[in-house]
């Protein structure tokens, strides 16, 4: 993310930018997270040139093309989730997260990193993650999963992001939301967002127009731009 925020500006077009090694990585809220070798870290380097609200879009951008790829390797979707807001999930586990990060110039997204990690080969040990937080899964410890490199999985994962990233810019958002939405995880049923100190607990009913989580609680609807999501045990 650090390399794609120095090379943004530099680049006229869309990049991708693979670390075959990381030693400082990052999650959301400035977390700390540890890449292993073999495992999957690469950022997708964007020029919008939107609003913010609409380059926060690309979350589901790179969302939807993991879930591709993912499916690809295994022979099928049935085992895949989307969580809101940028978590693919294994079996109902975590096995790939997203990190969106911009720089904003007269109040348009100008340079947009797209942050995407995935446990190709292993995850991090369920101790090492926060209290409430999916237990993280491995592709190649997972049935049917198999081996991939990171370059070989990067192969997959472009031309499926390009793809949506097109359908975004040529059809808008809604597409997208149908297909998140067919893929997401714990729909109808009852999830907790969290917004700093704030909890709203309710119904995960829908996505809003612009991708924004919509839930049914005791005091009525809520739309919740920004959250950490936290699903009950089954």
């Amino acid at each position: 993310m650090e390399e794609a925020g120095r090379l943004a500006p530099l680049l006229a077009g869309p990049a991708w930018i693979l670390a075959l090694r990381q030693t400082a990585g990052r999650g959301r809220r400035g977390r700390a997270w540890v890449e292993p070798p073999g495992n999957f870290a690469a950022t997708a380097i964007l020029h919008p040139a939107c609003p913010p609200a609409a380059a926060a879009q690309r979350s589901f951008v790179a969302a939807l093309a993991l879930a591709d790829t993912l499916a690809g390797l295994l022979g099928g979707p049935g085992r895949l989730a989307l969580k809101w807001p940028n978590d693919v999930l294994l079996d109902g586990g975590k096995v790939a997260g997203i990190l969106l990060e911009s720089t904003a110039a007269g109040g348009r997204v100008a340079h947009l990193a797209v942050g995407i990690g995935v446990n190709l080969v292993a995850a991090p040990p369920a101790a090492a993650v926060e209290a409430g937080a999916l237990t993280p899964v491995a592709l190649a410890s997972a049935p049917g999963g198999g081996a991939v490199t990171p370059a070989a999985f990067l192969d997959r994962l472009a031309p499926a992001f390009a793809r949506w990233e097109g359908r975004l810019r040529d059809e808008g958002f809604a597409p997208l939301r149908a297909a998140w939405l067919a893929r997401a995880a714990r729909i109808g049923q009852r999830v907790t967002a969290r917004i700093g100190e704030t909890a709203v607990t309710g119904t995960f009913a829908t996505l809003d127009e612009g991708g924004a989580l919509v839930l049914d609680t005791p005091a009525g609807r809520r739309t919740i731009a920004a959250a950490e999501v936290h699903f009950r045990p089954l």
